[in-house]
């Protein structure tokens, strides 16, 4: 009789699990089916070729996986970024998140930050670049910071709106190095301000070189130096703000997460994929057609970056206030 409910019990206990497994994920090896992946930005963009290019060679490191993005960048964003954190943290609802996401909570805007998310691998760290005409009367960056000292608050610098990116780049430009410009706004985009800048409008902009690569290579514009840890492919005759002795890093980055508790196992296996299609050539040269210089920081290093750019983002808007 003993044995007898033991086997029944067994067998019960061997239905639940056979019935639970049916129709679901539970049960099944990672990923077993297609993954939704929201893009926080409208289609064409940086963020958006950049994660659609590392997910396009993720696809090729997991057998039969596909990948659908849907692009939302209602709010700026915060609607996109904030449905991907509050997705069931399963694996099949991923999304990207942009730099923004360092600013959003000290603008009162959002309550999301780094930590709201498990990373995976940010594909692309653009670095600001002092960008000037290329027949302006300095030619490296102690020589338009003597200008500037010249000429206060009569240098005037493009940037991408009020508390956008670029434009805090030229506040932590002019705190460094204790030198007063005109910031000029240009909500509509980098199209306008290399437009402004090329006919003379403005002196300089702080922004992503990518942007501008055009008009630098045609001779109509140069770079003075780059906001980063290290010189940039995409200018490697420039000097970083580092090398000049100052310790200038800005950078407009774009990762991929997933929402925070995922389980570790499949979010390594994320990681792994996408390290190696980061790491591939092909991908590679895909950034470099898109005029995107590749990188690669993958889950911890991603994190490092969020973390240090929180830090600074706090201290940016602890500092200055600025006007819509």
């Amino acid at each position: 009789m003993f044995k007898k409910v033991i086997a029944t019990t067994l067998c019960i206990a061997m239905s639940a699990v056979v019935l639970a497994g049916c129709g679901s994920k539970a049960g099944a090896s990672y990923p077993s089916e297609d993954i939704e992946v929201i893009v926080p930005k409208a289609a064409g963009g940086g963020t958006d070729t950049s994660s659609r290019g590392l997910l396009t060679y993720m696809e090729k490191n997991m057998e039969g996986l596909k990948f659908n993005v849907t692009n939302n960048s209602d709010g700026g964003g915060i609607t996109g970024m904030a449905t991907t954190a509050a997705a069931d943290p399963d694996g099949y609802t991923l999304g990207a998140v942009t730099v923004e996401l360092d600013m959003f909570c000290f603008q009162g805007k959002s309550d999301l930050t780094y930590e709201s998310f498990d990373s995976i691998a940010m594909p692309i760290a653009a670095p600001a670049a002092l960008i000037v005409q290329a027949d302006a009367p300095y030619n490296s960056i102690e020589e338009f910071v003597a200008y500037c000292k010249e000429n206060p608050e009569a240098v005037q610098i493009g940037n991408s709106g009020a508390g956008a990116i670029w434009d805090i780049a030229t506040y932590l430009f002019e705190d460094e190095y204790a030198v007063s410009a005109t910031h000029v706004p240009y909500p509509n985009g980098t199209a306008d301000i290399a437009a402004a800048l090329t006919g003379g409008h403005i002196d300089a902009t702080l922004a992503d070189p990518s942007s501008f690569m055009t008009q630098i290579q045609a001779g109509t514009l140069k770079a003075l130096g780059v906001m980063s840890e290290e010189r940039t492919t995409l200018l490697p005759e420039v000097p970083t703000f580092k090398e000049e002795g100052h310790d200038l890093v800005v950078r407009a980055w774009a990762a991929l997460v997933a929402p925070k508790g995922m389980k570790e196992e499949d979010l390594t296996a994320l990681r792994d994929a996408a390290k190696k299609a980061l790491e591939s050539d092909e991908c590679k040269e895909y950034f470099e057609s898109q005029g995107i210089e590749p990188v690669a920081f993958i889950g911890t290093d991603a994190d490092k970056i969020m973390e240090e750019d929180y830090a600074m983002y706090k201290k940016v808007f602890e500092t200055h206030d600025f006007a819509e």
